[in-house]
């Protein structure tokens, strides 16, 4: 690695290539609304594969509407190192989450053209589909796809609140590719990614050695009692479905305190029905997000939850619907990744630390089938899924660099890929 040593990026280009890509979707309040496979999705999409081809890539998409762009190394029988992230973000998010991923790994393509430096095995940057997961849940289904976690047909029948299928979303925006997805070798996959947590920059760190992920479930729950007259309907004979959707928010709030400091429990969407002002409701759905680095640990909090969520429903006489949407058990990432990582960051003299993500990433579907792992940036105040999310130039520059140095120490190696 001694020649690489002294190569870097430039980090104000990668600044304004942020900043352009956050034009698409901008929102008054700085940040970004770009939901997955609408028409800001694909002009994202669009504009990311046109900086490719300027940057001699090739372009290839699967089925499930990931991209690649592939920078070709020395030896093309090779199978490549891989970066990336996701383009698509939250109805109210910021301008770093997934595109600073996507938008780096483009950066260390154009720094190498600039310096004329070659590399055994090809380098791509992967666009994943879906990641956010906030249109058509759950979350991370496209890396899913490509990692056997979801069939193709799982996948493509997944619905938005619309009824509209992914499947017919990304046919209509002009991104399902032709390639079969998961038949594409990966020598190592790294992810860079803000924190989207205030540790980094608590500790005063810049670079974040991401060691691996916690596991997370998703719920869908349905309550149904009886709406009824909101005047005429004494109270002890209700069947308040909200009243025991709320019952459910405080059940789930005390079994994440109750498992602190690693528990993390959030109930993110209430829906009520009728949603009337006069009448008790006869319905209500929410979603429950459990999360816990420990996987025994998280099953036995799905048992907290099952259990005490029927106790509420057989007290009040209401109707209960459980379905689990997704299940990512903990992830541990790759030593040598990791311990590319970490020598990157020395390499390069940015102070860094281990750390466990506390988000559910692309890269922790990617690290069953290859080996992966991720370099986290702070994040100001910790902040993101929010349209103040910031990260600074400096730190977006610092984590390219160690994305360079890490992925240049992959790429360079030989190895007998039988893929």
């Amino acid at each position: 690695m001694s020649e690489a040593r002294n190569l870097s990026i430039d980090g104000g280009r990668l600044w304004a290539s942020i900043m352009e890509m956050a034009k698409i979707g901008a929102t008054v309040k700085g940040g970004c609304n770009r939901l997955a496979l609408t028409d800001l999705d694909r002009e994202a999409r669009d504009l990311f594969a046109g900086w490719c081809r300027d940057a001699s890539c090739t372009i290839r998409i699967d089925q499930m509407g990931n991209i690649f762009a592939r920078r070709a190394g020395l030896d093309d029988t090779l199978a490549p190192v891989v970066t990336g992230s996701h383009l698509d973000t939250q109805p109210t998010g910021g301008k770093f989450d997934g595109v600073y991923g996507v938008l780096a790994g483009l950066e260390l393509i154009r720094s190498l053209n600039d310096l004329g430096y070659q590399t055994k095995r090809s380098i791509e940057v992967v666009v994943w589909t879906n990641e956010e997961g906030c249109r058509f849940p759950p979350s991370m289904v496209a890396s899913g796809v490509f990692a056997g976690k979801f069939s193709l047909a799982e996948a493509y029948a997944v619905t938005d609140p619309d009824g509209v299928t992914l499947g017919d979303a990304l046919a209509r925006i002009g991104y399902a590719g032709d390639e079969a997805v998961g038949r594409h070798p990966i020598h190592a996959y790294f992810e860079a990614h803000i924190e989207q947590g205030p540790i980094l920059e608590a500790e005063g760190k810049t670079i974040g050695v991401v060691t691996g992920a916690q596991g997370m479930r998703w719920y869908e729950v349905t309550l149904t009692g009886a709406e009824s007259h909101a005047g005429t309907t004494p109270m002890e004979r209700r069947k308040d479905a909200l009243l025991g959707a709320a019952r459910l928010i405080a059940l789930v709030n005390g079994i994440a305190l109750a498992g602190a400091p690693d528990a993390r429990l959030t109930v993110g969407m209430i829906e009520a029905f009728p949603n009337s002002r006069n009448v008790i409701p006869g319905q209500t759905f929410c979603t429950i997000d459990t999360r816990h680095p420990v996987d025994a640990t998280l099953t036995a909090l799905d048992a907290d939850l099952r259990d005490g969520i029927g106790a509420i429903a057989a007290d009040m006489g209401l109707e209960l619907e459980i379905e689990e949407i997704l299940y990512s058990p903990p992830v541990t990432f790759d030593a040598d990744c990791v311990a590319a990582v970490a020598d990157a960051a020395a390499a390069t003299g940015h102070a860094s630390m281990q750390i466990v993500s506390g988000a559910g990433h692309d890269a922790c579907n990617i690290a069953a089938v290859a080996p992966a792992a991720m370099i986290f940036i702070p994040c100001v105040d910790g902040i993101s899924h929010n349209e103040i999310e910031h990260a600074s130039q400096a730190d977006c520059a610092a984590g390219c660099e160690v994305l360079l140095h890490a992925v240049l120490a992959k790429a360079g190696e030989a190895g007998n890929d039988a893929c």
